[in-house]
C-alpha cells in the first residue's frame, strides 16, 4: 500500500475503535489508476466494501481530513447495516442529532460541531 495512504487513516481507524463505532478491514486494493492518487478499499463486517483514496503529495493534514471524510461515509453505511446509530462520530452537545465534521484548523486535522462550528478534539484523540 502506498505509505502516505497507510499513515494517513491511523488516526481516523483508532476513533472508529471507540463506543458506537466499527473497525473495518483495510485492503490494499488499488481502484484509482491516477499516478497521482493512492486508493485502497475498507470492508465492512457484512463484506460491503468502499474504495477509500487520497491525492499525493498534499499536506498530511489535508489527507486526514480528507480520508476522515470518506471514512465516515463508510462508517454510516456499516453502522446502518449493523442496526446501530449511523451518526459517526456522535457530536457531544448534539448525541442524537447528527455526527462530527472533519475539518482542518490551525493547522491541525480536527472534529467539529458543524452546527456551532466548535471544535471537539483532535482526529484520532477522540476519548483520550
Amino acid at each position: 500500500m502506498q505509505r502516505e495512504l497507510a499513515a494517513a487513516p491511523e488516526p481516523i481507524l483508532s476513533n472508529l475503535g471507540k463506543p458506537g463505532g466499527v473497525q473495518p478491514d483495510l485492503r490494499d486494493e488499488p481502484w484509482r489508476e491516477d499516478p497521482q492518487t493512492a486508493s485502497a478499499f475498507l470492508y465492512a463486517p457484512d463484506g460491503s466494501g468502499q474504495g477509500i483514496s487520497i491525492d499525493l503529495g498534499l499536506p498530511t493534514v489535508t489527507q486526514v481530513v480528507a480520508l476522515a471524510d470518506q471514512v465516515q461515509e463508510w462508517a454510516v453505511e456499516a453502522l446502518w447495516s449493523l442496526g446501530c446509530p449511523t451518526n459517526w462520530p456522535p457530536c457531544p452537545q448534539h448525541p442524537d442529532s447528527h455526527p462530527l465534521a472533519a475539518v482542518v484548523r490551525a493547522g491541525r486535522a480536527v472534529w467539529v460541531c458543524p452546527t456551532l462550528e466548535t471544535e471537539v478534539g483532535e482526529i484520532g484523540k477522540l476519548g483520550h
